[in-house]
Formats: structure tokens, C-alpha cells, sequence
């Protein structure tokens, strides 16, 4: 089994949630939370902070821990074929500065602050639906339940 773990970006304002398009190897599209791997060393607070500016060209800073989702993907849905777990670590994330723009020689393709109503209409990463419900609910457990995959929603 692989393994990844992850910090994200949840950035909410004035009703709409920053979103990232990511545009894989293969020119499939869907959207996501800005956010991604914790080098080794790195702490994932810094890490999300860092995502957030190489992803969107946006300075932030964090706000508050959100919480964490822990996910196993079956072979059969994960990218490389092999079983594979996921660890996101949740920040509610506030921008400061900068200019939207696409990663430069990365897989974001732009990153737009998109509607909450306009949110379910999207294909989209499960990360989305489990920051914004992080978001919305704040559990004191820092903990969703599982995120329905399917239709619309991907891993």
C-alpha cells in the first residue's frame, strides 16, 4: 500500500470557496482544493502555506486547523493501481495577497473562487466535499464521516 499525507487549503469568502483545477498526465480535469504532499521534514502547516502560494501565486495564512481525513483508495480507483492511503490535514486558510495565476510547470491549470451553489455541479475531488463540510460543521473531533464517492465526486 502507498501512502501520502497532505495538507489543503480551505479558503472561504464572501460565499465562494477557492477552487484549483488539476489537469492530470493524461488531460482528465477536475477540481480541488489548493493543497498537496508534505515533504519529508516539512511540517504540514508550512506545507499548506506553500501549496497554496506554488498552486494559485497567492500569499495566505492559516487560521485554524480544520481536521483530518484519512482514506484508503482500492487499487481499482487509485492512480498508480496500488492501494493507497491518503492523509489530509484540513486548514481553514485565509488569502493575503497575490494574484491568482495557473502552477507554472505543474498540473494546475487556474484556480477560481467558485460559488457554493455552483460547487455540486462540479467534477471534483472528494477533498472538496470534506473541507467544505469541515468547514460548515466544525466537529470537535476534527473528523467527517466517509465522503460518498461517485458521480461527480472522485478520489
Amino acid at each position: 500500500m502507498s501512502f501520502r499525507l497532505a495538507a489543503y487549503a480551505v479558503c472561504v469568502e464572501d460565499g465562494r470557496v477557492l477552487l484549483a483545477r488539476h489537469v492530470s498526465g493524461n488531460g482528465e480535469s477536475s477540481w480541488t482544493l489548493p493543497g498537496g504532499g508534505v515533504e519529508h521534514g516539512e511540517d504540514p502547516f508550512d506545507a499548506v502555506i506553500r501549496e497554496v502560494a506554488e498552486e494559485t501565486g497567492c500569499t495566505a495564512v492559516v487560521e485554524s486547523l480544520l481536521g483530518v481525513d484519512s482514506r484508503v483508495i482500492p487499487a481499482a480507483e487509485a492512480r498508480h493501481g496500488v492501494r493507497h492511503q491518503n492523509v489530509g490535514v484540513f486548514y481553514r486558510v485565509r488569502i493575503t495577497g497575490g494574484r491568482l495565476r495557473p502552477e507554472p510547470d505543474g498540473e494546475i491549470a487556474e484556480s477560481v473562487w467558485t460559488p457554493f451553489s455552483e460547487v455540486a455541479s462540479l467534477l471534483r475531488s472528494s477533498l472538496v466535499d470534506v473541507g467544505l463540510t469541515l468547514a460548515r460543521t466544525a466537529p470537535a473531533t476534527g473528523h467527517v464521516a466517509p465522503v460518498a464517492v461517485g458521480g461527480l465526486v472522485r478520489n
